[in-house]
Formats: C-alpha cells, sequence, structure tokens
C-alpha cells in the first residue's frame, strides 16, 4: 500500500501583535497565523493538575473516550462517558490508568458544552467559572461578536479528526503542546469530506491508494507551546495532535452578519444559511439529472460545474 507524506509550509508565529495591527495586517489575510507573547492571565503558570482538580471539584463532565489515538468522529471509534472533574483531569493525564473504561491506555478529551447541549453553547464563565477567572482572552473582536469560549483537555497522544468550523476562532494553547495541521478551503477537493469532517485520519501517512488526491492539498504545520494563540480563520480545516497532556481553551466569534448562522447551532460548525439552502437546491437540481440518460446527465452535469466556477470560484488566492 503505498503511503506519502505531504509537505508542509510552517504558519507564521508574529510576537506581541497589538488589537490594531491584527485588525489591520492579519486578518484580512484569512490566514492562519500563531499569536506568541500575549497576556493570558494566571492561567498558563496556576493551571497544574492539582490546581485544576481543587479549582473545580468534583462536578461531573462527560468526555470521550478512545481506545486508539486517531479520534474519528465519522466512524464514532469512542464512547462517551462521565466522570468527576477532579478524577477525570487525573485520568487524562495518566499514560497507563489503574481505572479505565476500555483499556489502560485509553486517552480522554473534554469539550465543554453547555447546560443543555441543544440550546446552549460553550462558555467558560458559566461551565467552569473558577477558572474562568485566571483568563485573559485577548479583545481582537467586539464584545456582541463573542460565540462560545470551548474549555478542552486533552490526554498525550491524541489526535482530533480534521474538520472545518464557521466562525473565526483562536485556540489559545494554556498548558501543554500540541502540533497542528491545516488546510485551506480552496483544497476542500482534496480532503475527501463527509459533511464538515475529512475521512482521512492518518494526515502524517494517508492511504494513498484509498485517498489519491489528498496529497494534491497543501499542507500547513505548527506547534503551539503553552501560552501560544492560533488564530483559525473560518472554513480552514485543521487536525489537532496533543503532544502532550494540555488544556486549550477555544474561543469563537461571529464575523458574518448574525442573521447568516442557523439559530439552532451550538458548537459554531453548522453551515451558513444561505450555504445550507444552496446545498438543498443543489441537491435537487443532481436528483432532477437522473431523470435523464447517463451521457445527458454526465453532460449537463459538467455544464453545471462551469457555471459555478464561473460565478462562485475566486482567482486571487495567494
Amino acid at each position: 500500500m503505498e503511503r506519502r507524506e505531504q509537505r508542509a509550509a510552517a504558519v507564521e508565529r508574529l510576537d506581541g501583535v497589538t488589537r490594531e495591527r491584527f485588525l489591520r495586517d492579519i486578518y484580512p489575510r484569512r490566514k492562519p497565523v500563531v499569536l506568541t507573547g500575549l497576556e493570558l492571565g494566571t492561567c498558563t503558570t496556576k493551571w497544574t493538575i492539582d490546581y485544576l482538580s481543587q479549582a473545580e471539584g468534583s462536578k461531573e463532565v462527560k468526555i470521550h473516550v478512545s481506545a486508539v489515538p486517531q479520534m474519528d468522529f465519522l466512524s464514532k471509534n469512542f464512547v462517551y462517558r462521565t466522570l468527576p472533574f477532579d478524577a477525570f483531569v487525573r485520568r487524562a493525564a495518566e499514560v497507563k490508568h489503574k481505572e479505565y473504561f476500555l483499556t489502560e491506555d485509553e486517552k480522554y478529551y473534554l469539550r465543554s458544552v453547555g447546560k443543555d447541549v441543544r440550546k446552549d453553547i460553550a462558555d467558560i464563565r458559566k461551565q467552569f467559572p473558577i477558572l474562568a477567572e485566571d483568563v485573559h482572552i485577548p479583545e481582537y473582536f467586539e464584545k456582541e461578536q463573542f460565540f462560545s469560549s470551548v474549555f478542552r483537555i486533552s490526554s498525550a497522544g491524541l489526535q482530533l479528526w480534521t474538520h472545518y468550523d464557521v466562525m473565526d476562532n483562536f485556540l489559545i494553547q494554556v498548558t501543554g503542546r500540541k502540533r497542528v495541521v491545516l488546510y485551506s478551503p480552496r483544497d476542500a477537493p482534496y480532503l475527501y469530506l463527509s459533511g464538515t469532517k475529512s475521512e482521512v485520519l492518518d494526515v502524517d501517512n494517508p492511504d494513498m491508494e484509498k485517498y489519491p488526491l489528498f496529497v494534491k492539498a497543501k499542507r500547513y504545520q505548527c506547534v503551539l507551546e503553552a501560552g501560544d494563540v492560533l488564530f483559525i480563520p473560518a472554513l480552514w480545516f485543521h487536525n489537532v495532535i496533543s503532544e502532550e497532556f494540555g488544556v486549550a481553551l477555544n474561543v469563537f466569534w461571529k464575523h458574518l452578519p448574525a442573521e447568516s448562522y442557523d439559530k439552532t447551532d451550538t458548537y459554531g460548525n453548522k453551515d451558513p444559511m444561505a450555504a445550507s439552502r444552496a446545498i438543498q437546491i443543489l441537491d435537487r437540481a443532481l436528483k432532477t439529472l437522473e431523470e435523464l440518460p447517463e451521457d445527458y446527465r454526465d453532460f449537463y452535469a459538467r455544464r453545471m460545474v462551469l457555471r459555478i466556477q464561473e460565478k462562485a470560484y475566486r482567482n486571487d488566492y495567494g
């Protein structure tokens, strides 16, 4: 089986970027960048395993538990379990477990959610109010644009599936180290998508027999150390590998008009309303083409693709 690793372009790292510079020089480029030297509060020094365990105590949290390092949301190769927060933190920091659900080397992942996941967004100020006091979120967007602040804890070695979000966000690495692999929205044709997620789990050693086009996607990569902040523009695909046990905070904000977003979206990953309608229309159009013989169906499908390219494709990507 042929396997081939992509070459990676380094994500730019910039130190001490002010709000004004970010909005003027960086944000309009719509490319990922690692921001260093920002004031994030006392979390970067206080959030030890002992402190985390004591600060929020034994409140129950719902977590992902996986027997393998590469978690796959499409096949659901993990289970959901509930643990007291202090017990979860200590387990997530272990390599081998005396107590476990699946295997002694299982991986743990917490992605905080609202009280009612169907209605409430994740907000560290509500779900983890004591820890929230230690965090200073960079104020690079207006307060009314705020959507969510997602508290995350990962076991060492855990890898999350490649996906995109529909909102701009900061991935704030508070403790530990992460490696992040990213792909531009324009490379979506090569990522074998199922909804917002890529079927390619192992981005380091992809199966080229199964995913031959994947090698065409340009790979960007960065390593986040404690205190680093990664700006991930909306629609950029990202795959996150926790090289160490670590704690992070993901902050999402709305950069499109509020009415553009699906009001039932509590995770920030449902396609904008206009995009959802367009996809539904396309699905109906493709269904209509099934009424034609194969050669006609092929011809008119290609004409549709050409219309889409002419009307919607950008030609100014860098």
